[in-house]
């Protein structure tokens, strides 16, 4: 075997051959890409929810504006009022006599 096929062997093993060929490792470089990005976005989201904790840990007005306008809660005597959009293509409900 001469100096050029082993040289053609080599460089063909390089591009495509074992477990770390070069389209193997530009492949894995692509995912760690994507799991960075993907672990940054969570620890935004653990920030984010770390400061709403101290928050409602803290403070009872935060937990009673959360309280009313996630659950819709009222305190004892209120009236609740909710709209509800009117699907437009719907008859419209008969008036109450």
């Amino acid at each position: 075997m001469g100096t050029g096929a082993v040289l053609a062997v080599a460089a063909y093993y390089a591009l495509w051959g074992g477990e770390y060929s070069v389209f193997g490792l530009r492949r894995l470089a692509a995912e760690r890409r994507d799991a960075d990005a993907r672990l940054a976005d969570t620890r935004r989201q653990v920030d984010s929810l770390r400061t709403l904790a101290a928050t409602l840990e803290k403070s009872d007005d935060a937990v009673e504006r959360i309280a009313r306008e996630r659950f819709g809660m009222i305190r004892e005597g209120e009236l609740l009022y909710r709209f509800v959009p009117v699907d437009s293509g719907a008859p419209a409900p008969a008036p109450a006599r």
